[in-house]
C-alpha cells in the first residue's frame, strides 16, 4: 500500500511538472491533485525535492549500471519523460536533481567496486575515478536528453563505457 501511495503521488507530481517548473509547484498543489492530506505527503516525502529524487531512484534502482542494454533503456526512459527531467534539471534549488544522481551513481559504483575487490575501503584514485565518471556520465546524459535528437541511446552508452577510466574497467569487467 505504501508503494502504491508513493507511486500515485509521483504520478501527480509528473502531471504538475508537465504544466510548470518545479520551483512554481507547491506541496499543497500536489496534495490537492492527488487528493491526499499534507500529512500523507509528509509521511512519504520530506519535501517536493525528495519526491523528485524518489521518482528518479525508483527508475534507477531497476537498472544494472554495468549493462549496456539496461543503461540504454534507462536513457530512453529519461528521454520519454523529457519534460519531467528537463524541469527537474533546470531547477536550481537547494536540492538539485543532479546532486541526487551523483550520490546515487557514485554510491552504486562504489558498492560494486567494494564487492568485486572484496574490500570495505577503496583507494583514493578509485574513489576519484568513480566520482569523475559519475559526474561525466550524468552531464553527458543530460546533454544528450536535451540537445541531441540524432544519436541513439545505445551509441551514447557505448561511448560512456568506452571512456570509462581504465582502472574502473579493470575492476568492473575483469
Amino acid at each position: 500500500m505504501k508503494e502504491l501511495t508513493k507511486n500515485w503521488i509521483a504520478e501527480k507530481m509528473k502531471e504538475l511538472m508537465l504544466q510548470k517548473s518545479l520551483d512554481k509547484i507547491r506541496v499543497g498543489e500536489i496534495c490537492s491533485l492527488a487528493q491526499i492530506d499534507r500529512s500523507t505527503f509528509y509521511y512519504h516525502f520530506k519535501d517536493k525535492y525528495d519526491l523528485v529524487a524518489w521518482i528518479f531512484y525508483s527508475s534507477a534502482f531497476k537498472t544494472d549500471v554495468l549493462s549496456r542494454e539496461e543503461s540504454a533503456a534507462s536513457l530512453k526512459q529519461v528521454k520519454k519523460d523529457y519534460i519531467f527531467y528537463k524541469r527537474a534539471f533546470e531547477d536550481r534549488s537547494q536540492n538539485p536533481l543532479w546532486e541526487y544522481m551523483l550520490e546515487y551513481y557514485a554510491g552504486r559504483y562504489t558498492d560494486i567496486a567494494r564487492q568485486k575487490l572484496n574490500t570495505d575501503v577503496l583507494d583514493e584514485q578509485t574513489v576519484f575515478s568513480i566520482r569523475m565518471y559519475s559526474y561525466g556520465t550524468i552531464a553527458m546524459s543530460r546533454e544528450w536528453v536535451f540537445r541531441d535528437n540524432t544519436t541513439s541511446a545505445e551509441t551514447i552508452v557505448e561511448m560512456m563505457f568506452t571512456t570509462m577510466p581504465e582502472n574502473l574497467k579493470r575492476i568492473f569487467f575483469s
